[in-house]
């Protein structure tokens, strides 16, 4: 197979096309011929060296989600036959033109989306499910508030929080993208280069019942100051700074839950409990259009080192793709 290799840590050059063995999938996996990947912020720390992959994952094949078609399965997989159209996330390895992936891990692709708009699901869909609805214990009625919310992550956040009864609130970096987060149901949207989200929730709303945050750093003073009493904060990334100072005594006397997770060294178990849900709750969504995939460019798999140059600018609303010959 062709895949995208790591040679080195480092900058978007060292992300060069190989030729290697093709992946042999276990009993409880099935092997995919992958027809779009996915590119998400994680890809770029494995690819600095900041972000090592879990056991069993290659080291040095990035890529955390997958679009193609069923080409082996495993002897124990029984919901899944050679041919089907998957969505799959992997622990590592998706930037390559086959993967392994256990088999609970794996989605149909939804009616009416191509392999490009499903490759763009499973890592930020995955990641908002378990993060907003498993761990902060979203509850329709609730006011949320995204960071980034034309992030992938944001994006899906935005839609699925606003798909199941919750007021949602954003931040972005642009007047373009905060007008593209309010399209996609976002009530509020705050340039954080003109103004300060804290002072403007303050200003404008009651407060947040649950935040979902990847910025950390000075955010996270300022999250617990606008969550309402017994409010959730659920931190995924820290992309500011690790290292934040707060006020304790606010988090006792509000209540608060302050949280965080990562997903990718998690069981197939855990991961396959969360497809389960997607499947039942939000897929149905995906094929009525209530909820859309947003796809902001697409990239030749060769091309990988460019799609990284334009993750790092943060230029990009939504996804950017990695398309493999049929």
């Amino acid at each position: 197979m062709q895949a995208i290799i790591i040679e080195n840590p480092g900058g978007p050059e060292v992300l060069q096309l190989e030729e290697r063995e093709s992946p042999k999938p276990q009993a409880n996996e099935i092997l995919i011929k992958v027809k779009a990947a996915g590119v998400n912020r994680p890809d770029v720390f494995q690819r600095m060296g900041g972000y090592p992959a879990p056991e069993g994952a290659p080291d040095d094949i990035p890529g955390l989600e997958v679009a193609g078609i069923i080409k082996e399965v495993g002897d124990d997989v029984q919901d899944w036959q050679i041919g089907d159209k998957v969505c799959a996330l992997v622990a590592g390895g998706g930037y390559a033109t086959e993967v392994a992936a256990p088999a609970v891990q794996c989605l149909p692709i939804p009616k009416g989306l191509s392999f490009i708009e499903a490759a763009s699901l499973p890592e930020t869909f995955f990641t908002v499910w378990s993060n907003v609805f498993d761990r902060g214990h979203f509850q329709k009625g609730e006011s949320f508030l995204v960071h980034g919310g034309t992030s992938g992550i944001g994006v899906a956040a935005i839609q699925m929080v606003k798909s199941m009864g919750g007021r949602v609130f954003t931040t972005a970096g642009t007047d373009e993208k905060c007008k593209f987060a309010m399209d996609l149901g976002a009530e509020l949207a705050i340039n954080y280069t003109k103004k300060d989200f804290q002072e403007v929730i303050k200003d404008s709303t009651e407060g947040v019942d649950l935040i979902l945050d990847m910025v950390g750093g000075d955010y996270t003073a300022k999250n617990i100051n606008i969550l309402k009493p017994d409010g959730r904060l659920v931190i995924i990334n820290t992309m500011k700074d690790a290292e934040s100072s707060f006020n304790m005594k606010k988090v006792m006397v509000k209540r608060l839950t302050i949280t965080g997770s990562t997903l990718r060294a998690r069981s197939p178990a855990f991961k396959g409990d969360i497809a389960e849900q997607l499947r039942q709750q939000i897929w149905p969504k995906l094929e009525t259009g209530e909820i859309k995939p947003v796809v902001y460019k697409t990239f030749p798999l060769a091309e990988a080192s460019k799609a990284h140059s334009l993750m790092e600018s943060s230029e990009h609303i939504g996804k950017i793709i990695l398309m493999l010959e049929a």
